[in-house]
């Protein structure tokens, strides 16, 4: 049996892997309930990160501007 880490896992998650490795893992799915287990763990995460949204605190863009424009000053 092969022993598949959670970054093969991955590429495999996001279709990185070579056919062969493709077919090895999937092999190794069907018999192994872990495995399958560790896989559903990556997908609940990735799901999870598809749908997070971040913005910058307003603090941080109005920091950013006001950098902008003493550096406007300057170049002037």
């Amino acid at each position: 049996m092969n022993l598949f880490t959670p970054e093969d896992l991955l590429l495999y998650l996001y279709k990185e892997t070579d056919p062969e490795q493709t077919a090895a893992i999937e092999a190794a799915l069907a018999q192994d309930w872990t495995l399958r287990e560790k896989l559903a763990v990556l997908q609940a995460a990735q799901n999870r990160l598809n749908t997070l949204v971040e913005q910058p605190r307003t603090e941080t863009v109005l920091n950013i501007l006001r950098y902008a424009r003493q550096e406007e000053k300057i170049s002037q």
